[in-house]
């Protein structure tokens, strides 16, 4: 057997026939001449290759076309609700897209160094992102990261409906499931646009169930014809404590209908629909009873709905049990369980006394018409003596009652 060490011996070398050593060594030095001459020559030139070390072992071409980024989220569960950065080692930023797993791109700037790219909005829970950067001498790269899930998360209702037309008093209402603490970052992220300009001002209050809400009002009624959209950017906003993420954006847009004013006058115990100004009826009423608790709200109240023939009970507004029947042409003013609606049991009171349990009642074909002309958003105006002063603003609708002023103080960013 042949040993390794024999196998991988070294030969000698044997000079061919006709060549010297003499001559092997004049070759050599040649080749090594014309080394010397191409280090000196390279080392010389101004536009040679640099270095590869200073670019972490890459050539200029290549840390060119492979910049170098950081981004400050990282990983699989990365925290969500903070804005995502992304920051260039060296050269300049061009552009920065960050896009969701369903196509989504969240939006930023470069800095006005070119080094760094913030998005505007924050990354939301439980979302996969990709990040690619190009820069301003032709590189590009990517980089991925995920957010951890959100562990509670927040929803809400929006009033009016979706492409709904409506009345003049109509505010844009969110109601939240769950408490918001954060209202400032909350109200800072909810935009509503018109046709014409409209001023208004968020506000917060209490909804009549103890969530959480906040409304959108004009200053003065809404001109009729007026295009609203509200654009609600929460998703990736922390409502608080207690509150949990949201998880989503909202958008809505709807229609102001014709300029509608439903005056109740309980003095005179009267209802008059007013359109664009002018009397298009006047009907005979009777409202809640004066001296208890059966009095009618004064103030303006707001057509929340108009919900046909329904069952009214009497305990469910903590009137014992003064009521239980079914009624027609029924329209919701307030959460409290005041109404505009057909009551022929009290015909023998309408427009003569205030007898009812705090509802407008009148004749069953006043109220059919009354109905067919209303629609939801239409401010019902009470005055006159007896009432039990205004519903509190998360009553239905009850921001009438406030000045522009006190509700303006309403906003988290007043």
């Amino acid at each position: 057997m042949v040993s390794t060490q024999q196998r991988f011996a070294p030969r000698r070398s044997t000079p061919e026939p006709g060549r010297t050593s003499s001559g092997r060594d004049r070759r050599l030095s040649a080749i090594a001449t014309a080394s010397l001459a191409a280090l000196l020559l390279g080392a010389c030139s101004g536009n040679g290759a640099q270095d590869d070390s200073r670019n972490g072992g890459k050539s200029v071409e290549e840390a060119a076309a492979r910049p170098e980024i950081s981004v400050n989220l990282q990983g699989r569960a990365a925290a969500p609700g903070k804005p995502v950065t992304v920051k260039l080692a060296r050269g300049e930023l061009k552009d920065v897209k960050v896009t969701t797993g369903k196509g989504a791109v969240l939006g930023g700037a470069v800095s006005n160094d070119g080094r760094t790219w913030t998005s505007r909005r924050a990354a939301a829970p439980g979302t996969a992102y990709t990040v690619r950067a190009t820069t301003a001498d032709g590189g590009s790269t990517q980089a991925s990261f995920a957010t951890a899930a959100a562990d509670k998360v927040n929803k809400l209702e929006l009033a009016p409906g979706k492409g709904s037309t409506v009345g003049i008093a109509q505010p844009v209402s969110i109601v939240f499931d769950h408490p918001v603490k954060n209202r400032a970052a909350v109200e800072r992220a909810l935009k509503v646009t018109t046709s014409n300009k409209t001023v208004g001002s968020w506000g917060w209050m209490e909804h009549y169930d103890g969530r959480s809400r906040i409304d959108w009002r004009p200053k003065d009624y809404w001109a009729a014809g007026t295009k609203v959209r509200l654009q609600a950017e929460l998703n990736g906003i922390d409502s608080g404590a207690g509150g949990g993420w949201f998880v989503r954006d909202y958008d809505m847009d709807f229609t102001i209908g014709s300029s509608q004013v439903v005056k109740v006058d309980l003095g005179s115990k009267k209802l008059t629909l007013l359109r664009n100004g002018e009397v298009v009826r006047s009907i005979p009423v009777s409202a809640g009873t004066p001296g208890g608790k059966k009095r009618s709200w004064g103030g303006t109240s707001v057509l929340m709905a108009k919900e046909g023939t329904i069952n009214m009970n009497s305990e469910t507004v903590g009137l014992g049990d003064a009521y239980n029947k079914m009624v027609d042409y029924s329209m919701r003013l307030t959460w409290s369980g005041m109404y505009a609606h057909a009551a022929p049991w009290n015909s023998a009171h309408f427009g003569n006394a205030n007898r009812s349990s705090g509802c407008i009642g009148m004749s069953t074909s006043n109220a059919s018409w009354l109905y067919s002309q209303v629609r939801a958003g239409d401010p019902f105006e009470m005055s006159g003596p007896g009432h039990k002063g205004d519903p509190a603003p998360g009553n239905g609708y009850g921001e009438w009652n406030l000045s522009w002023q006190e509700w303006q103080g309403k906003s988290a960013l007043a």
